[in-house]
């Protein structure tokens, strides 16, 4: 099982088109904190990336399915697929294999964004005037959203063996997991519905990680949506 995270960590880094994501994503977010006038920490005069975390859900919506997209669609189009189901492995190794390896890959890419946080921890006023516990929930958070995503993201690939398919797909379950309930509670204005609605939704309890507080609750959720994704995705897999 380990040597297959990193057969799928190695895919990724051996292809010019895994670097080309990266570092589309890492010039998107250095705009966002650095160059963008109504983001940018240098023209907010205040020692804060809210602005960075606000957007990075947005990205990764895109950034996720990129990643996992050929995980499963292009292991069955290519006849791999077969092969690796004659493996000693069970089909949910197999899923939990890519689906570590597909975190893996989304943490790597998350690694440099750390040195924002280096930078306006020195650019504060005293030095080291910034919300650490704020930044370190909100990064825990974005883990956790990249987490639940990259699920949706495999799951995707698990109903297609078109690449392209698979990441349209996946784009989309991610906006309607993360913005859609937020959507539907506009619906319902103050009715109970909304409190429900609002409880299963991703970006409520993000916000509730980027105060700085992690509850057991929202680790709880974001957990039982991995699960659930994974579960799907073997389903999938055995059925076909």
């Amino acid at each position: 099982m380990i040597s297959l995270v990193y057969k799928e960590v190695n895919a990724f880094f051996n292809n010019i088109i895994g670097y080309l994501i990266l570092t589309v994503f890492l010039v998107a977010m250095g705009m966002v904190v650095w160059v963008f006038p109504d983001t940018s920490v240098l023209e907010y005069g205040f020692a804060d990336l809210e602005a960075l975390f606000v957007y990075t859900p947005y990205v990764f919506a895109f950034l996720v399915p990129a990643i996992t997209m050929r995980m499963i669609a292009e292991e069955k189009k290519t006849g791999t697929w077969e092969l690796l189901m004659t493996s000693p492995l069970k089909p949910h190794q197999l899923v939990l294999a890519k689906y570590f390896a597909g975190l893996l890959v989304l943490t790597f890419s998350l690694v440099p964004s750390l040195l924002y946080y280096f930078s306006v921890y020195q650019l504060g006023a005293p030095i080291g005037n910034i919300d650490s516990a704020g930044f370190f929930g909100s990064f825990f958070g974005i883990i956790m959203i990249g987490a639940v995503f990259t699920g949706i993201g495999l799951f995707s690939s698990s109903l297609t063996d078109n690449q392209i398919t698979a990441f349209v797909l996946g784009v989309f379950l991610c906006f309607v997991f993360y913005f859609g309930f937020m959507g539907l509670i506009s619906l319902f204005d103050t009715s109970q519905w909304a409190v429900l609605i609002e409880q299963v939704s991703l970006s409520y309890h993000y916000e509730n990680l980027s105060r700085g507080v992690i509850d057991s609750g929202d680790l709880y959720f974001f957990i039982t949506w991995i699960v659930v994704m994974i579960v799907f995705t073997t389903l999938m897999v055995r059925r076909k």
